[in-house]
C-alpha cells in the first residue's frame, strides 16, 4: 500500500478521484485476504441465493416430462427406476404392481406412546392408476399422472396409515362418516353377545366395521357392521381401509380367489394373484429382506393359527434412525395399529416376535 500512495499523487489526480481509488484498492486487497483466509480455514463461501435454495430443498423442481428424466430397467423384481438430470432416483415402478415411490420432501413419522423408534423418509407410496408395465413411460396417461404427483403433498399411503393410530384426529365425510381417527382391534366379546365364550375374541373386523355403514363389493354382497365393532379393525381390516377405502384399491367381499380386488384375511392375500410377490411365500423366515420398498404388505405366521397359514400382515415403512427394518399393523397384543413396541416389536429383524414369524411380502 505505501508504495502505491505515491503512484496516485504523482498523477495529479484530484483530491475525490484519488480517495475513491484508495478505496477501490483496499476493498480488492480485503476480498483477495478474505478468499485465501476462507481457503486455508476450510470455510467455503456462501453459495449464491439460487444455490441456497437448491440445497435446502433438494429434489424440488423434478422435471414431470419424460425428456426430462431418464428411465433405466432393473430386476429382484422386475421394474423401471426414474431418474432426473442429477442422477437422483425419484421415483420407481414394479412390473405388475400399481404401488409407485416416489422422492419428496422428508418427513417422520413416529409413535412416542409405544416406542422412541422414528422413521424418517423422502419416499412417498402411491397407486398408479393402471398396473405398471414395462415402456409405460412412453403413455400419455403416465405423463400425466406423473406431473399430478411430484412434488404433490396429498396425503399418501403412509399418512394415511397414520390416521389410525392412538391419537390420531377424527374426520368426518360430508355424510357424517367418521373415516380417520384412533382405531381399536376387535373388542373383547361379552357374555351375552351370542358369538363366543366370555373374554374371547370373535372374527376380526373389516374396515366397514370402523366405519359403522354397510358396504355393498362389486360382487353384490353387502356386508354390515356390527354397533359394537365401530372404530375397529383387524390387521387385514386395516390394510383394506388403508388401501382399498381410503385409496381406492379394489376390495373382495370375501377370500375368494377369482375376485380382482384385495381379499379378507392375511392368508388369502398372501396366496392372492394381486400385486408382485416381493418375497416369496415359504415356511421359513427369508434370508434377505433388502429388496423391500415403503408401502410392501409384510405377512406373518402367527400362533393362532394351526399349521402353515398366514395369520398376519402389516405396512412396511422403511428403515427406522437405528437403520432396522420397520413396520405398521393392527394387532391384538397392542389393541389396535401400531408402529410401536408394544405387544411384540415392529421390526422386520432380530429375535423378536414378528421378525421370527415373516413369511412373506408383496407389492401391491
Amino acid at each position: 500500500m505505501k508504495r502505491l500512495l505515491p503512484e496516485i499523487r504523482r498523477f495529479s489526480l484530484p483530491r475525490n478521484a484519488a480517495l475513491f481509488l484508495v478505496t477501490a484498492v483496499l476493498l480488492a486487497a480485503s476480498c483477495v485476504l478474505t478468499a485465501q483466509f476462507r481457503q486455508r480455514t476450510g470455510h467455503p463461501e456462501a453459495a449464491p441465493p439460487a444455490a441456497r435454495a437448491a440445497q435446502a430443498a433438494p429434489g424440488a423442481g423434478f422435471g414431470a416430462g419424460s425428456g426430462q428424466l431418464h428411465f433405466e430397467r432393473i430386476g429382484n423384481p422386475a421394474r423401471t427406476v426414474a431418474r432426473d438430470r442429477r442422477g437422483t432416483v425419484i421415483a420407481t415402478f414394479t412390473d405388475g404392481a400399481r404401488t409407485a415411490v416416489l422422492t419428496g420432501r422428508s418427513r417422520t413419522f413416529a409413535e412416542p406412546r409405544t416406542t422412541d423408534a422414528k422413521v424418517v423418509t423422502r419416499s412417498w407410496v402411491r397407486l398408479l392408476p393402471k398396473a405398471w408395465t414395462r415402456g409405460a413411460e412412453r403413455s400419455g396417461w403416465f405423463r400425466t399422472w406423473l406431473k399430478s404427483r411430484l412434488g404433490s403433498r396429498d396425503p399418501d399411503i403412509l399418512t394415511t396409515a397414520f390416521d389410525y393410530i392412538a391419537g390420531a384426529p377424527a374426520r368426518t365425510t360430508a355424510a357424517g362418516v367418521r373415516y380417520s381417527g384412533a382405531a381399536r382391534y376387535t373388542p373383547t366379546t361379552t357374555k351375552d353377545s351370542g358369538h363366543a365364550p366370555q373374554g374371547t375374541r370373535r372374527t376380526g373386523s373389516d374396515f366397514y366395521d370402523y366405519l359403522g355403514i354397510p358396504w355393498t363389493f362389486p360382487d353384490t354382497v353387502t356386508r354390515r357392521p356390527e354397533k359394537d365393532r365401530a372404530r375397529s379393525v383387524d390387521s387385514s381390516g386395516y390394510v383394506r381401509l388403508v388401501y382399498g377405502y381410503r385409496s381406492k384399491l379394489p376390495l373382495n367381499s370375501r377370500d375368494n380367489a377369482a375376485g380382482s380386488g384385495l381379499q379378507r384375511t392375511p392368508d388369502a392375500i398372501a396366496h392372492g394373484r394381486l400385486g408382485v410377490p416381493v418375497i416369496p411365500l415359504t415356511d421359513r423366515r427369508p434370508a434377505v429382506i433388502q429388496q423391500l420398498q415403503p408401502g410392501d404388505l409384510v405377512f406373518f405366521r402367527t400362533r393362532e393359527l394351526p399349521g402353515k397359514r398366514i395369520g398376519h400382515v402389516g405396512i412396511y415403512l422403511g428403515l427406522d434412525t437405528a437403520d432396522r427394518p420397520r413396520f405398521i399393523s393392527s394387532r391384538k397384543n397392542a389393541g389396535g395399529p401400531t408402529m410401536g413396541d408394544k405387544g411384540g416389536t415392529s421390526r422386520l429383524d432380530g429375535d423378536g416376535y414378528y421378525a421370527q414369524g415373516l413369511r412373506a411380502a408383496r407389492r401391491l
